[in-house]
C-alpha cells in the first residue's frame, strides 16, 4: 500500500447498482493530490456538457487527499463536487469531522457518485466492502434520526455517515451534506445532488491505517505545533470562528441588516465569549485534531431551545441568521442553526436570503401576501425562525421560493428585489465585507463556485501593519510589499492570486484552512511542504504543490466555460458600489467600479487567462492538463 493514500477510488453507478473499484497509479495522485482537484478530473470526463444539475448525468464526486487520516491537526477534511443546483455552475464544498478519515480507513480514498437509484438507497462501506441497501426508511427523517437507524442497522456504533437531509426532499436547492449531525458540507447544494440520485447517505467505517513514510518528522511537526498553539490557535480554539464576531465589529466588517451596514449594536450578545459564559456545553473536535474549536451548545430553558448533538452556530451562522437579519439573540440563533443541522442546509445561503426578503419587506418591495402574513422585519427573531421552518420544508409558496435562495427569488419579485441582492453568481454572500477587505471583492467575483470566504487570505494578513507571522508566509508566494490599508491596487491582485492557488492547494490535500493558513494559524505554507513530505515521502516543493491548485482553479473555470460562465458572471451586485450606511470605520465605504474592473483585467493576467476570463491551451499545456482540451473545445 502506497503511503497517504489507499491506492483505491470507488466508482458507484446508483443505475445499475454496480461499483467498480479503480486503482490510479502513484503518479495521479501526485498530480492532483485529492479533493476537488481530483473530483474535477472525473466530472469533466463523465460528465456530458449542458447537463440538468439534478439529472442522473450530473457526477458527485466525495475525496480525501493523499494525507487525510495522519495523526496530526487540521487533515480530515473532504470535498464534494458536482454541478451545482444552486448557480449552474460547478458545485465545490468542504466539510470536516470523523467522516473524512474513516473513509480512507474503510478503504477508499473517494468517491465517483454516478446515475440515478430506481428507489432510496444508502452506501455503506465496510471494511473495504461496498453494498447499497434500501433506504425508503429514511424518507423524511431528520439527520440526528437517520444517523441512529442506520448505526443500529449496521450494528456498527462507530459508524460515519454523510448524507443529505430532509430539506434536500423538498427541493431546497442550498441543501448541504452533513455528518456527525453537524458538519456540513455546506455550499453550492451539494446535498441536493445527492438527493437527485436517490442516494439518501453514505455509512463508512474501517480499521485500515494509514501509511506514514517519515514517523519522525510527523512527529516532530506535531511536537512543533502544539508548542506553537499559544502563538493564536489556542485562543480559537477556546472562542472557536464565534471569538471574530466582536473584532468585525468594531472594525465595521460585520455585515448587518443585509450588508446595509458594518456594525452591529448587539454584537456582545452573538460574541464568541458570551457563548463561551453561556450556553457552549462543550469543544468538540476533528479526527487528531488538538485545536477543538467546534461549538457544541445547549439551551433548555426559554422559548428558543438546541440541542447539544446538532452542534452549535460558527461565526457565518451568527452573521447570517444573527446580524444580517438584525437579530441579537444567541438563543434564536441557536435554534436556527440546529434547524439547518436537522434538515440539512447551508446556514450562509438560509440566513442571509431569509435577510434579503427582510430588506426587501422593509422596503415594500414585498409584502404580507408575499411573507402569507409573516411580518418579515429586521430584529424580528420569531420572524426570522418561521421563516427557515417554512423554507427547509419549501411550505408554502413563500417558504418553496425562499427555499431557491435569493437570487431565484428576486427574479420574481422584480428589478427593486435584484437590487437588494447580496449574490454572486446566483450564491450568496459568506460575512466578511468586500467593501473593506477589498482583495475579497475580486475572490468574491471571479471564483469559480461564487462567493467564498475561504477561497484566499483576507486583507489585514498583507497590509502595512500585518503581523511578522502572515508576511513571512506570504513571502514565501513573493508576496513582499504590503499595501496601504484598504488599497485595491497591484498588491491586492497579487494577494487575491497567489492566495487563491495556496488555497486551492489547501482544498485539493483536504486540510483545514483553521490550521493550514497565512496568519494566525497553526501551521503555515512551509509546515505543509514538511507534511506532504513526512506522509508521503515524495520530494516535494512548495511549488510543485501550489501547481495542484492551480490545476484545480483552471479546471474549474473550463467546467464553468463549457456550461456558458465567463467574465459576464465575474461580477458583483449592484450594492456592493453603494456606500455603506450605519456608523463606524466602513460608514460610507464603497468599492469603485473603475478599481473593480481594472483589478479583474488584471488578475486575468496574472492567472494566464484570455480578457474573457477563459483558461487557454497553452495554459493547459503548461499544467500537463492537455488530456482536458477534448472536454472543454471552447478553449483557445
Amino acid at each position: 500500500m502506497p503511503n497517504g493514500f489507499t491506492g483505491k477510488i470507488l466508482h458507484v453507478d446508483l443505475t445499475h447498482g454496480t461499483f467498480t473499484v479503480e486503482t490510479p497509479p502513484e503518479a495521479f495522485y501526485r498530480q492532483y493530490l485529492g479533493g476537488s482537484a481530483m473530483g474535477l478530473y472525473y466530472i469533466l470526463k463523465e460528465m456530458p456538457a449542458g447537463v440538468d444539475a439534478l439529472s442522473p448525468e450530473n457526477v458527485l464526486t466525495l475525496f480525501t487527499g493523499v494525507t487525510t487520516g495522519a495523526p496530526i491537526a487540521g487533515q480530515s477534511r473532504i470535498n464534494a463536487n458536482a454541478k451545482s443546483p444552486l448557480t449552474g455552475a460547478i458545485g465545490d464544498s468542504q466539510g470536516g469531522g470523523f467522516f473524512p478519515a474513516e473513509l480512507k480507513f474503510a478503504g477508499f480514498d473517494g468517491l465517483v457518485i454516478t446515475g440515478r437509484s430506481p428507489q432510496p438507497v444508502y452506501l455503506s462501506i465496510l471494511a473495504g466492502v461496498p453494498a447499497l441497501h434500501p433506504a425508503a426508511h429514511l424518507t423524511g427523517k431528520t439527520t440526528g434520526e437517520a444517523e441512529d437507524l442506520l448505526k443500529a442497522e449496521l450494528d456498527e456504533p462507530r459508524l460515519e455517515v454523510l448524507q443529505h437531509g430532509p430539506a434536500a426532499e423538498h427541493g431546497v436547492l442550498f441543501s448541504s451534506l452533513v455528518s456527525m449531525s453537524n458538519r456540513n458540507n455546506g455550499r453550492t447544494g451539494m446535498g441536493l445532488v445527492m438527493a437527485s440520485k436517490n442516494l439518501r447517505a453514505v455509512a463508512v467505517h474501517g480499521k485500515q491505517t494509514v501509511g506514514i513514510a517519515d514517523r519522525a518528522a510527523l512527529k516532530n511537526l506535531t511536537r512543533w505545533g502544539i508548542e506553537h498553539m499559544a502563538d493564536g490557535a489556542e485562543g480559537f480554539g477556546k472562542y472557536g470562528t464565534p471569538g471574530v464576531v466582536n473584532p468585525q465589529h468594531f472594525s465595521g466588517t460585520l455585515p448587518t441588516y443585509n450588508y446595509n451596514a458594518g456594525q452591529f449594536d448587539q454584537h456582545e450578545a452573538l460574541s464568541g465569549e458570551v457563548m463561551y459564559d453561556t450556553i457552549l456545553k462543550e469543544r468538540d473536535t476533528c479526527f487528531s485534531c488538538t485545536i477543538r474549536c467546534k461549538r457544541t451548545v445547549e439551551v433548555t430553558e426559554g422559548p428558543y431551545p438546541s440541542e447539544p448533538r446538532y452542534g452549535g452556530p460558527e461565526y457565518e451562522t451568527l452573521s447570517t441568521l444573527g446580524s444580517y437579519c438584525g437579530v441579537g439573540n444567541l438563543d434564536a440563533v441557536s435554534r436556527a442553526n440546529m434547524l439547518c443541522n436537522m434538515h440539512g442546509v447551508d446556514t450562509i445561503a438560509a440566513g442571509a436570503t431569509i435577510a434579503f426578503a427582510m430588506e426587501c419587506f422593509e422596503k415594500g418591495v414585498i409584502g404580507l401576501a408575499e411573507t402569507e402574513g409573516l411580518e418579515l422585519r429586521f430584529g424580528n427573531a420569531d420572524a426570522m425562525l418561521a421563516a427557515l421552518e417554512r423554507m427547509v420544508r419549501a411550505e408554502g409558496a413563500f417558504g418553496r421560493l425562499l427555499a431557491q435562495g435569493s437570487a431565484k427569488a428576486a427574479e420574481a419579485w422584480g428589478p427593486a428585489a435584484s437590487d437588494c441582492l447580496v449574490t454572486a453568481k446566483g450564491s450568496e454572500f459568506p460575512a466578511h465585507m468586500p467593501q473593506a477587505k477589498k482583495s475579497l471583492a475580486l475572490i468574491y467575483a471571479v471564483n469559480p463556485f461564487g462567493a467564498d470566504h475561504e477561497s484566499s487570505e483576507h486583507d489585514p494578513a498583507y497590509e502595512r501593519g500585518a503581523g511578522a507571522t502572515s508576511l513571512a508566509r506570504l513571502a514565501l508566494l513573493g508576496l513582499t510589499d504590503p499595501p496601504e490599508p484598504h488599497s485595491f491596487g497591484i498588491e491586492k491582485v497579487l494577494l487575491a492570486a497567489r492566495t487563491q492557488l495556496l488555497y486551492s492547494l489547501v482544498d485539493s490535500l483536504d486540510v483545514c484552512t483553521f490550521v493550514w493558513g497565512m496568519s494566525w494559524t497553526l501551521f503555515g505554507p512551509a509546515e505543509l511542504v514538511e507534511f506532504v513530505r513526512a506522509v508521503t515521502g515524495w520530494d516535494v516543493t512548495l511549488e510543485e504543490l501550489l501547481a495542484v491548485g492551480e490545476r484545480r482553479i483552471n479546471l474549474m473555470r473550463a467546467f464553468n466555460a463549457r456550461e456558458g460562465f465567463d467574465r459576464r458572471q465575474d461580477e458583483l451586485p449592484a450594492k456592493m458600489f453603494r456606500p455603506l450606511g450605519g456608523t463606524g470605520p466602513t460608514a460610507g465605504v464603497a468599492i469603485d467600479r473603475a478599481e473593480f474592473e481594472a483589478a479583474r483585467e488584471l488578475y486575468y493576467t496574472q492567472m494566464g487567462w484570455t480578457p474573457e476570463g477563459l483558461p487557454t491551451r497553452a495554459k493547459f499545456a503548461e499544467l500537463a492538463l492537455d488530456w482536458a482540451n477534448e472536454y472543454v473545445p471552447q478553449l483557445a
